[in-house]
């Protein structure tokens, strides 16, 4: 990290004064170095920048090096199309941290032979490559991709477990999907199609809430997006605090995938979007691939500018939604401690130097306090809750212990409108469901009227009137119908109950009377396709049967996916600071004694 520091310094003067240290006199016609005049050249910035010649020296050479080498690599691409790219490789595949790692490659061959070359020459098995964020797709070619003569590609392991999982019978021919991947969007596609109207003990569903937990309306598509979004995002941040970097970036690679799909309006409205950029950045930090200067430094703008719109230029939009702001501050802690790293690594030490005083301020604010932690924990509150609290009360013991028990209150307040809710709604199903409706037309119905049963039942009658009168058959005879409306029954039911049995009274009475007045969904659906009471719009069931079933397959992935997803809905702020402490004390290190250390 420092010689990349010192490089970056060193570019900008040779920049400003003009200097090309591939040409003479600092470079002479056998492509070596001219020793006196390279060795005044670093006398003379050692003193400017405050560092040691030798070491300055050293940088020099090696910029050197490295100008003639993309020279000549821009030679060989002009003459036969022969690209380098600059590889990322994982710490252990490194063989010299100091130097760089380049492939020759044509662009027009595919990723997957470029995946297979890799792993032969740095023996490494299973791997993906990374361009500015995006998984290349192993079937494509490198310039479809957007790969160009020296682009910079990170090297992603995937372990031998997960990689196995990839080669299932079903996916083999895509090798670049991750099998713990697909699990992911399935579970959460399952999960999103779900609209509340099953047993919540046996169907959990999920629903999207705003920042006090109220539950928001999103137009279905961009709610299945933002749930997949979600999901992909819980998945990477639950890895991450396993360490598992590697497959943590492409869980939140795919996030932000899925985040592409949802309307600008949305995204402004909710966080969500900003903390996956910096847990990408943060990603990218753990990984030591911080030379993707370009995507880091875009991604920390986009999480910035994100911030901004969400809570506020004061935070007067956070500050009017919780009453308080200490618990999102941690965010623009790492938000500026991230910044302070990349303006380091470009060589701006006096932007770096100002970026960590913004965080060292914040860390002192933040940092817990193991005492009034005890106490709060001794009171009953948990590590979590004794953090958050502190933090959003500014450390004031009394208001913090105040505060958590509000939110307890306040979530066990919401908890139990949602249980009358989801109730009433299941409620009203059965209702309607007694009427000879299906389930799922009941529920479709119950959304689409805001829940008023009356006018749920209006739609539905509507759409059976309107495929009775489209249907090919026989009417049903008004006779015949009012001879089991007579008998107590109601018409929808009635009306099926006859067509099940071709217009047969007798028949249609005995079935009615057998099943107490009411036509379970299994006898409704062997009505021919004509004769079905399903509304307009298909039911999820008839488009993709698999993703709504209730099979044993589906509740595994659903059971495999709700694992990841926290059950505070503040998890993503409890960041005990450990790891931000570290990178600050060697931010400190690298800014107070300039260069004189190594990485």
């Amino acid at each position: 990290m420092a010689e990349q520091n010192l490089e970056a310094k060193l570019k900008n003067v040779l920049k400003q004064e003009k200097i090309q240290l591939w040409n003479p006199p600092y470079t002479d016609q056998q492509n070596q170095p001219g020793t006196q005049t390279m060795k005044a050249l670093a006398e003379r910035y050692a003193v400017l920048l405050q560092l040691p010649e030798g070491e300055v020296g050293g940088a020099l050479e090696s910029l050197r090096v490295h100008t003639l080498q993309r020279g000549n690599q821009n030679k060989t691409f002009r003459e036969t199309n022969m690209a380098a790219l600059e590889l990322l490789l994982p710490r252990e595949a490194k063989k010299d941290a100091k130097m760089k790692n380049f492939l020759e490659t044509r662009l027009d061959v595919l990723v997957q032979e470029v995946v297979d070359r890799i792993g032969a020459e740095y023996g490494l098995k299973y791997i993906k490559l990374i361009l500015n964020g995006k998984t290349l797709c192993a079937d494509q070619r490198l310039d479809q991709q957007g790969v160009k003569n020296h682009s910079k590609m990170m090297v992603l392991k995937v372990s031998d477990a997960e990689w196995k999982q990839q080669l299932s019978e079903e996916e083999e021919k895509k090798k670049n999907d991750n099998e713990s991947i697909q699990r992911t969007q399935r579970g959460f596609q399952i999960l999103s199609e779900r609209d509340g109207s099953e047993d919540p003990h046996t169907s959990p569903f999920l629903e999207i809430a705003d920042q006090k937990g109220n539950p928001l309306n999103i137009p279905p598509k961009e709610k299945k997006a933002l749930i997949l979004a979600m999901g992909f995002h819980e998945k990477g941040r639950s890895l991450m605090k396993r360490k598992q970097h590697d497959n943590a970036l492409c869980h939140l690679l795919q996030a932000d995938q899925q985040f592409s799909k949802c309307g600008s309006a949305l995204l402004s409205s909710v966080d969500n979007f900003a903390v996956l950029q910096l847990d990408i950045v943060w990603c990218y930090r753990a990984l030591e691939a911080l030379s993707c200067l370009e995507d880091g430094r875009s991604r920390l703008q986009r999480a910035e500018e994100c911030f901004l719109q969400c809570y506020g230029q004061q935070q007067q939009r956070l500050m009017m939604i919780k009453g308080n702001t200490g618990r999102e501050e941690v965010l623009f802690l790492r938000l500026y401690l991230l910044q302070s790293l990349l303006s380091y690594l470009e060589g701006n030490d006096a932007q770096a130097r100002q970026q960590l005083s913004k965080v060292e301020s914040l860390y002192g604010r933040l940092a817990p306090d193991s005492d009034k932690m005890a106490q709060l924990m001794s009171l009953g509150f948990t590590e979590r809750e004794a953090r958050l609290g502190l933090r959003a009360c500014q450390g004031n013991l009394q208001e913090a212990a105040i505060h958590i028990s509000n939110q307890r209150q306040e979530r066990d307040e919401l908890k139990e409108r949602e249980r009358t809710k989801r109730k009433r709604r299941m409620e009203a199903i059965s209702t309607l469901t007694g009427f000879g409706f299906s389930r799922s037309d009941a529920a479709k119905a119950l959304h689409h009227a805001d829940g008023d049963v009356d006018a749920a039942y209006g739609m539905l009658l509507d759409s059976q009137t309107a495929q009775t009168n489209n249907n090919t058959e026989e009417p049903i005879s008004a006779e015949k119908l009012e001879q089991l409306m007579y008998l107590g029954f109601e018409v929808a039911v009635s009306e099926a109950a006859l067509r099940l049995t071709g217009g047969d009274v007798q028949s249609a009475t005995q079935l009615l009377l057998e099943n107490h007045g009411v036509l379970s969904p299994e006898l409704l659906s062997v009505s021919p396709p004509s004769t079905s009471t399903s509304s307009s719009s298909p039911s999820p069931s008839s488009e993709e049967p698999s993703t709504s079933s209730n099979s044993t397959e589906n509740q595994e992935l659903v059971n495999d996916v709700l694992k990841d997803i926290s059950r505070h809905e503040e998890d993503y702020l409890d960041l005990t600071l450990e790891e931000e402490s570290q990178l600050i004390a060697t931010m400190k290190t690298y800014l107070s004694r300039g260069s004189t250390h190594t990485v």
